[in-house]
């Protein structure tokens, strides 16, 4: 029995979610009928981590055990002819028996992209959230420096969590851009792993900074979660899953577990 890993990319726009359901189209559904169309198999996709409707991910990672004897060129190649136009396989490669997507990661790594143009661009309003008024990003990105290292997040958290909601945050920044001349922010977050709509809530609060609505101390209240009353949810369609680590890849995440768990890639990109 294989244990094959694959990093995905997909619009999060035409998705009800990462995770299968039963009330529309998901990652994890699309992904498992190309499987099952390619090696005849059907089995079960273990994603690494759950976005929302309308999120979308440029390094999403999924495991699959198999018995299929195609190589890993074979099996981009084919789940990539049959996948719909909105998913693509970026790499595939053998990992080890006790992979697991989801529990193997070690850092997960988030953006949100934010259109701050004097009005919307047409061209990007699935895949950025539009602001109108202009963002005080040197104060977003001051403000943001404090949800950097351990904490509990449960403030920025929606719904039930499994567990502890302690989460250690590797890094985050807030930056500007340009696209086709329309002006960007981008946030970027890592993590070891997030809660739900942690990181939007984060973003929704963030912006409240940059309008100039809370300063500095009214975005640790929020993150302290003494001032609920300030924390907001931003839209999905910013947001993307931009990178899932394992120990040992090719972006090595520095953590204790490096030394815990091997990962050989024989990687192939597409």
């Amino acid at each position: 029995m294989r244990n094959i890993a694959l990093r995905i990319e997909y619009d999060g726009t035409d998705f009800v979610g990462s995770q299968w359901q039963t009330n529309g189209r998901s990652v994890q559904g699309a992904l498992e009928a190309a499987w099952q169309e390619l090696t005849g198999e059907r089995r079960r996709m273990i994603l690494a981590g759950r976005t929302d409707a309308g999120v979308h991910a440029r390094g999403q990672a999924a495991n699959v055990r198999t018995e299929t004897r195609h190589d890993l060129a074979t099996i981009i190649r084919g789940l990539n002819g049959i996948l719909p136009e909105d998913i693509g396989i970026l790499a595939a490669w053998e990992a080890p028996e006790d992979f697991h997507a989801r529990y193997t990661a070690v850092r997960r790594e988030y953006r949100y992209v934010i259109d701050n143009g004097r009005t919307p661009s047409p061209l990007l309003r699935r895949h950025a959230a539009y602001v109108q008024r202009r963002l005080d990003v040197a104060a977003m990105d001051a403000a943001l420096q404090q949800a950097v290292g351990t904490h509990d997040f449960a403030p920025l958290s929606d719904g039930p969590t499994e567990g502890s909601t302690v989460r250690v945050c590797y890094g985050a920044r807030c930056t500007t851009g340009e696209l086709w001349g329309q002006p960007l922010v981008m946030i970027d977050v890592a993590a070891n792993a997030f809660l739900r709509h942690m990181v939007r809530n984060l973003v929704g609060t963030l912006i409240q900074v940059g309008e100039g609505r809370i300063d500095a101390q009214g975005f640790a209240a929020v993150l302290a979660g003494t001032n609920r009353r300030a924390r907001v949810l931003a839209p999905a369609h910013g947001l993307y899953l931009t990178a899932v680590r394992y120990p040992g890849d090719d972006h090595g995440a520095a953590t204790d577990a490096a030394s815990t768990i091997g990962v050989t890639e024989a990687r192939i990109q597409a």
